[in-house]
């Protein structure tokens, strides 16, 4: 071994001190040299992964133990295996068992090589890390400059993870007491290979926000969860269960509940004790805009009636818009606005309590799941939307997909 680690140290002298000699002989900048560094060091990698995976073969060979119980059926069969330096070809050494008669690499699977394994661990985890944030193409191709990696073979190592779960990430502090707490949800609408749409659901639990700086906030210790759900009733009892480890749950005061309006969304006060629905302010000022746009003078009149909780003036004034519009599609859309804002009310006058603090839902859909999913023109699979949808949740949790993987 020793002799090994000479050999490899010997050789990085020698072609760093060739790289700075190049670089200073054909006048070029430090970035060339950087490159040309990287270069040598990914090669160096491949070197050495090689001689440590050829090494502990031979101390298997040579093992006594293994000798009572293996013998070598042949000797130096290759594998590659694909690395974050480059692509690894070693030698190995195949036994059968002399009880079972049963065939194994020992030196592989002593290192956590499966016989069917093409990736090494560290790059699956490079892969998936990438394709969290880029297309499955283009995680491909950075995760390993020397080997080109397809987006097959990127979207067959998220497939290898099967089901994420929302609780992957371990809490840290568990029964904390605080006052109050939020709970803000949406859904993002992907496009499938069906030409149909999917809803993958969003829920997020924080404690309030603070500022960062002049026109931003950061919100407190959140934890999200995210999936697609044939039944919204699985995603609620895993925010309460995680409630339930996370909080003293006795010594809440108040839970706000944060949406829509969707059926989904208020769903959630049955399942989480105490909780109070609030109408995100993004849908009623949607819908407020819908009513309003064409007779812009009653924008703000209709805020002010609503504003004061004045539900009798804001049906007033509904009804002189309906009688001052023409075009029936349009008296349509304002009688649907009227419709919701109407059965929100609880909820709008929710958003009007002193301790409240608004609901960034919108905007947390567009950054956790939007910017992957449905941002770009692309279509997925069921499968697809769901994994991505929790492996975003899962990095923005603060998880590590090595962690992930290897307890895979």
């Amino acid at each position: 071994m020793e002799t090994i680690i000479h050999e490899i140290s010997q050789k990085i002298i020698n072609e760093t001190k060739e790289n700075l000699i190049n670089t200073l002989a054909n006048h070029k900048d430090i970035s060339e040299f950087i490159l040309n560094t990287e270069k040598i060091l990914d090669d160096i990698g491949v070197q050495i992964v090689q001689k440590a995976l050829e090494t502990v073969d031979s101390l298997v060979k040579q093992d006594n133990l293994r000798k009572e119980k293996w013998t070598v059926q042949r000797k130096a069969d290759r594998k590659t295996i694909a690395t974050i330096f480059g692509e690894v070809n070693y030698k190995r050494t195949y036994y059968k068992n002399k009880k079972t008669g049963e065939y194994k690499y020992l030196s592989d699977q002593r290192l956590g090589i499966d016989i069917h394994d093409r990736l090494d661990s560290s790059l699956k985890a490079k892969l998936v890390d990438e394709a969290i944030e880029s297309s499955y193409r283009k995680s491909g191709q950075i995760a390993v400059d020397s080997i080109d990696l397809t987006n097959q073979t990127v979207m067959n190592t998220i497939r290898e993870l099967g089901d994420i779960p929302n609780d992957s990430v371990k809490i840290t502090e568990k029964k904390k007491v605080v006052k109050t707490l939020y709970i803000e949800a949406d859904e993002d609408h992907v496009a499938l290979q069906s030409g149909k749409n999917i809803e993958p659901k969003l829920v997020y639990v924080h404690e309030g926000k603070k500022a960062v700086n002049k026109d931003r906030y950061r919100l407190q210790n959140v934890r999200y969860f995210s999936g697609v759900y044939s039944h919204s009733a699985d995603l609620w009892i895993e925010v309460a269960n995680y409630l339930e480890e996370a909080y003293d749950m006795e010594k809440i005061e108040k839970i706000y509940l944060s949406g829509d309006g969707a059926k989904w969304i208020k769903n959630g006060v049955g399942w989480i004790k105490g909780s109070i629905f609030v109408l995100d302010r993004f849908h009623l000022s949607k819908y407020i805009k819908i009513a309003t746009a064409h007779l812009p003078y009653t924008t703000p009149i209709m805020w002010h009636y609503i504003n004061k909780l004045d539900k009798k003036s804001v049906l007033d004034l509904f009804r002189v818009i309906i009688e001052e519009t023409k075009l029936q599609t349009k008296i349509n859309a304002i009688k649907d606005s009227r419709r919701y804002i109407m059965n929100q009310w609880e909820g709008i006058k929710n958003q009007y309590n002193k301790d409240y603090i608004g609901c960034s839902a919108e905007g947390h859909i567009s950054h956790i799941l939007a910017d992957r999913l449905s941002s770009r023109p692309r279509a997925w699979s069921k499968t697809g939307v769901d994994q991505m949808s929790r492996l975003r949740v899962f990095k923005a949790n603060g998880g590590d997909v090595y962690d992930l993987i290897i307890n895979k």
